[in-house]
């Protein structure tokens, strides 16, 4: 028998409440997109471990995965408050489907915007053996179509994590003297201990803390490429390959890898150095392609200096950039039309 409330769109995980301070904020007073992907992980860390706990069984936490396409589509201001909601949409045999939107509200005049939506993917981890995944108890699904459209996500999500992992074996070099608005101009990183306060129950790094290590990193090459305020405009897909455990070094790099007239592509990506009782290789952790606007002081677009590429590789990835890029706006641009139509 499934436990109460164990149907698709069940919102278990609604969280809200949350005002948002200056140090969660960049100069300009718009939050940091990686203050909203740690909310928005942390709720879907909360619903999902609920459902995989709601029969009876091993206890577990449920450790991030996946998190696909993120769009900000509206800024959010010191003084505004965050409601974040989230709702399990699919189940596999070992994982679990989140959909999570975030709300901001002015609390003087009461308005409210959707900022963000969002999908996520975990995994049920036993407390009792890290490395054992647990099966995840099933969604009813008020259509048949639910479940064949949440399997077919998986499927694609699964073979997709599948190819990144294959081609992260790139590493980010340092340049010595590089001229501006190239590639080695503006790359950065970023080193961090883990401690106790980053980590789950089973003494992994939360997702949301590593989400927002990697947006910190991606606004500096930004800032760096253009010498303007620049906030976050769309995530892509972020695969967590390996856990990272307590103890460990991180190292979060980050490099442009393509601009439009009015955006920045950035490649991040996340190494682990384990020191503390299972001393191994470093190794790839987690990667994703973060995209930046340039914004005036109006908080008005602004052109973004070209990138100029050097290398057979910069050059490469450039085009990999520009695909990427023109496929998401041919996407968009149908979905408006879509929308039109109805």
């Amino acid at each position: 028998m499934l436990p109460p409330g164990s149907r698709a769109g069940a919102g278990l995980g609604a969280r809200q409440g949350l005002i948002m301070r200056p140090d969660d904020a960049n100069i300009a007073g718009n939050v940091h997109g990686g203050t909203i992907l740690k909310m928005i992980e942390e709720a879907g860390a909360i619903i999902s471990t609920r459902h995989c706990n709601s029969q009876a069984g091993e206890p577990c936490v449920a450790a991030l995965a996946r998190v696909e396409r993120t769009d900000f589509l509206s800024p959010m201001c010191i003084g505004e408050v965050a409601n974040v909601s989230a709702e399990i949409t699919y189940t596999s045999r070992h994982s679990v489907e989140v959909q999570v939107n975030v709300m901001s509200e002015n609390i003087l005049t009461g308005a409210k915007k959707l900022t963000n939506k969002a999908t996520l993917w975990y995994v049920p981890l036993s407390l009792k053996n890290v490395n054992k995944v647990l099966e995840v108890p099933p969604i009813q699904y008020a259509r048949k179509e639910q479940e064949d459209e949440g399997k077919k996500r998986y499927e694609e999500q699964k073979l997709d994590r599948l190819e990144t992992k294959q081609r992260n074996g790139d590493v980010i070099l340092p340049v010595i003297n590089p001229e501006p608005h190239t590639v080695g101009y503006s790359q950065s990183s970023l080193i961090h201990l883990v401690g106790p306060s980053d980590c789950t129950l089973l003494g992994f790094v939360h997702g949301g803390v590593t989400m927002k290590l990697m947006d910190e990193v991606a606004g500096i090459v930004a800032a760096r490429h253009c010498k303007t305020n620049i906030v976050t405009a769309s995530v892509d897909a972020i695969n967590f390959h390996e856990k990272i455990k307590k103890g460990c070094v991180i190292t979060v790099s980050g490099r442009m890898t393509f601009t439009s007239n009015k955006s920045m592509e950035i490649e991040v990506f996340v190494d682990a150095d384990p020191f503390v009782d299972e001393p191994r290789e470093r190794y790839r952790a987690v990667s994703a392609f973060f995209t930046y606007v340039s914004l005036s002081k109006e908080g008005k677009p602004l052109p973004v200096p070209q990138l100029l590429t050097e290398t057979e590789d910069e050059k490469r990835r450039f085009e990999e950039g520009k695909g990427r890029y023109l496929q998401t706006k041919a996407k968009r641009q149908a979905q408006m039309q879509q929308a039109a139509q109805q």
